[in-house]
């Protein structure tokens, strides 16, 4: 029977157990994306925590692709020197580090006047707040090479591995889902057609680090938005993946226009309500033969027990609990096995807008001795 702290290995990757700290975004960085000490330490600290897995915040592959403000860029080669510093400050802590890579399409922070915002299809969507730019097969090109530079970034600064972020409304998941992609040539139509993208960035990602070098994506299980990815599209794209030979499958949900079902859910108070993709997960791992992780609500060890125990998944991959608590892989380790203290509240996310970085506002108030008013 696994357990939660197996060490295991994906392709060649050692870890410590079976806790993956997810990627978030952490504004900690300078204006053009160049990470600071504060990120350093950010990462220094999940490492010392125990997380066996860490999974940085969303990082663009090329300018026109970033969306929050102090967000990391993997796009110029001359940010090796803090890239190398932050990947050893990890080592040292004997922890691993993922970089995570993304392009936000339309959902980038670009101007149309400054630079085309660039899309699957020129349509209207929910997720979007301005009609994007079609893109042509010159950018189409370009951008797939861009994910392939970003990776041997990654593998030449000592990240120990990749992911290709395909969740969440992003650049990748467009194209995935029919309610954005609406091409009528090779990229859309077909779910083979809208995860044509998606196996070309992994193709060029693949061929930049080599066969040795962990490649994971981050797949929405379900877009749980009317008309976009469905679960049966994404089986069809994980099992594409796997038989491209990917190294694992983080399955999320939703997208920032999915209501009460976005990928980061308030309020998950009960057991009941936690790990809310589970069931998307559990589908995609019947399928495929890699390791799927899952995130989204675990709060409980209880929880993140039974989803390894009963092999409903791999790996459980946390993010907002580890905003307040970066030790507590560590503390269930030694035993103290009592719930997560984050509160899902989101409020970590407003300091970050303010350029602070984000932090635990909850957490910072009951030090201070305000309790937990927002």
């Amino acid at each position: 029977m696994s357990g939660l702290f197996d060490s295991t290995s994906i392709n060649g990757m050692q870890l410590r157990n079976r806790f993956v700290r997810s990627a978030t975004w952490e504004g900690m960085c300078d204006n053009d994306g160049r990470p600071t000490e504060k990120l350093v330490q950010c990462y220094r600290n999940l490492a010392i925590g125990g997380a066996g897995l860490i999974i940085t915040g969303y990082s663009f592959v090329r300018l026109d692709g970033k969306q929050l403000p102090s967000k990391m860029g993997i796009h110029r080669d001359d940010f090796a020197p803090e890239m190398k510093a932050l990947t050893k400050a990890v080592h040292d802590k004997q922890g691993r580090i993922c970089v995570q890579l993304v392009h936000a399409g339309a959902l980038s922070a670009s101007k149309p006047e400054q630079a085309r915002l660039l899309a699957p299809s020129a349509v209207e969507a929910p997720t979007y707040s301005t009609v994007p730019s079609e893109m042509t097969a010159k950018d189409i090109g370009e951008l797939v090479a861009a994910f392939g530079d970003g990776a041997r970034r990654a593998r030449e600064w000592g990240f120990d591995a990749v992911q290709l972020h395909a969740a969440h409304g992003y650049l990748i998941n467009q194209f995935l889902s029919p309610l954005t992609n609406q091409r009528t040539d090779a990229y859309g139509g077909s779910i083979e057609n809208r995860s044509r993208f998606l196996l070309e960035v992994y193709g060029a990602a693949r061929s930049a680090v080599g066969k040795d070098f962990p490649v994971t994506v981050k797949l929405n299980g379900s877009d749980f938005l009317a008309g976009g990815l469905t679960s049966d599209d994404a089986l069809f794209a994980a099992m594409a993946l796997a038989a491209e030979d990917v190294d694992a499958i983080e399955v999320s949900g939703g997208t920032a226009a999915s209501g009460d079902m976005t990928p980061v859910r308030t309020k998950i108070e009960r057991r009941e309500q936690e790990a809310y993709n589970l069931p998307l997960a559990g589908r995609i791992k019947q399928a495929v033969t890699c390791p799927v992780m899952v995130v989204g609500g675990v709060r409980s060890y209880e929880t993140a027990q039974e989803i390894i125990e009963e092999e409903k998944a791999d790996y459980v991959a946390l993010a907002r609990p580890l905003i307040r608590e970066p030790g507590l892989v560590r503390r269930w380790q030694e035993g103290d096995h009592a719930r997560a203290r984050c509160i899902s509240c989101n409020g970590c996310f407003k300091p970050g807008l303010k350029g602070s970085g984000i932090y635990c506002v909850v957490d910072k108030l009951e030090r201070e001795g305000k309790g937990q008013s927002l």
